[in-house]
């Protein structure tokens, strides 16, 4: 690797974990090598994912005046170095549940489709059209718009990047059509033709107003 190289070691107790290994300059110019765990093998189960998570973790590093002339980051690195700091199970600033769902809006919207875009070509109009283009419901659309500005607070934090274009960009949380409600004779008059597993799926359905 570049800059740096990646290798797997193992523990006496728990589960092997990946180490980044680079070179810097101390103050008087000596040189310098340094170790940081990435995380797990549970976490990264192969090099590749782990190499993604190195790769948001060189940029920080880049800052040392040695390597300033790496190329402009880009939403995929960003989102390594955020999952690495951020989405770590030692992290406990945000909940499991959160973790969960920002790693799944990650890996499904966000990386797919801005994962090679540099930090700076990221605009507020264009995303504010993307949003409004995916098959997702508005409260869907507005999380992952909130996700994508969370990310680039993160950028700005660790000075990665100097703004945030997210934070103009318009996105509504209401519901695109107003949902039908059955009343309970008709609710019973659906359940009548139902089978065991359909009635049960009905119920929730109608208890919970999941449906749509």
């Amino acid at each position: 690797m570049q800059q740096g190289s990646l290798i797997r070691s193992g523990r006496k107790l728990g589960p092997d974990v990946w180490q980044f290994r680079w070179a810097d300059r101390g103050p008087f110019g000596k040189r310098i090598y340094r170790t940081r765990v990435v995380g797990t093998v549970c976490q990264y189960p192969d090099a590749d994912s782990a190499h993604n998570a190195v790769t948001g973790l060189m940029r920080e590093i880049s800052q040392n005046p040695l390597h300033r002339s790496s190329p402009p980051m880009t939403i995929s690195e960003l989102c390594g170095h955020f999952v690495h700091r951020e989405l770590a199970d030692d992290n406990t600033w945000r909940s499991y549940s959160t973790k969960k769902a920002y790693r799944a809006y990650l890996k499904r919207w966000i990386i797919p489709h801005w994962g090679t875009t540099p930090l700076f070509e990221v605009r507020t109009m264009g995303v504010e059209s993307w949003l409004r283009h995916l098959p997702l419901a508005k409260s869907s659309c507005a999380k992952i718009r909130g996700l994508l500005s969370v990310l680039f607070n993160h950028a700005c934090r660790y000075e990665l990047f100097d703004r945030n274009p997210i934070r103009l960009v318009r996105q509504g949380a209401k519901r695109r059509s107003t949902p039908s409600v059955l009343a309970p004779a008709e609710i019973k008059a659906l359940l009548d033709g139902l089978g065991l597993r359909e009635r049960a799926l009905v119920l929730i359905a109608a208890s919970t107003g999941t449906s749509e």
